[in-house]
């Protein structure tokens, strides 16, 4: 059975909305960043990784696309989580095209989304620190939005 548009979209949605991976990074993630047996995914930045732990729905959305996109296509050689039919033949990762096609029909890009995301978990916290590790985002970065989420925390000179 081949994976369904709806297992590999299910997956993208998540880690998109849920975890506030980027379109660079959802692209470039290795089958071996994914250890479903700890929860945990890696995400590959210039300046490090990004540790990110997963929730049990994660989780399962990420094991039944592994699972499927085994069966689909066992022999490929391309090392990306994250393939299509005209990747699974190559080694390369998926163009920005094939995570568009998701968010069209939601009116929104996954670049929106994420950003959505961490304006939602800065709401929730002053915390730059955990901004930083839910986000992967830097420290500059996260004072911007929980700024933004909370404008009685800011500076004097930035009102």
């Amino acid at each position: 059975m081949p994976p369904t548009v709806e297992q590999a979209a299910a997956a993208r949605l998540d880690l998109g909305a849920i975890h506030a991976v980027g379109q660079r990074e959802l692209t470039r993630i290795l089958v071996d960043d994914l250890s479903v047996s700890r929860s945990r995914l890696l995400i590959r930045r210039r300046h490090g990784l990004r540790v990110i732990h997963l929730d049990e729905v994660t989780v399962s959305l990420l094991n039944l696309w592994l699972h499927a996109r085994h069966r689909r296509w066992p022999a490929t050689r391309n090392p990306h989580l994250l393939i299509s039919q005209q990747t699974a033949a190559e080694t390369g990762p998926v163009n920005a095209f094939y995570l568009w096609q998701i968010f069209k029909p939601l009116g929104i890009n996954l670049t929106q989304l994420r950003r959505d995301r961490i304006v939602d978990e800065a709401r929730a916290t002053v915390d730059p620190v955990h901004l930083i590790r839910v986000s992967g985002i830097t420290a500059d970065t996260a004072l911007t939005y929980i700024y933004a989420a909370h404008l009685d925390k800011r500076p004097d000179r930035l009102r």
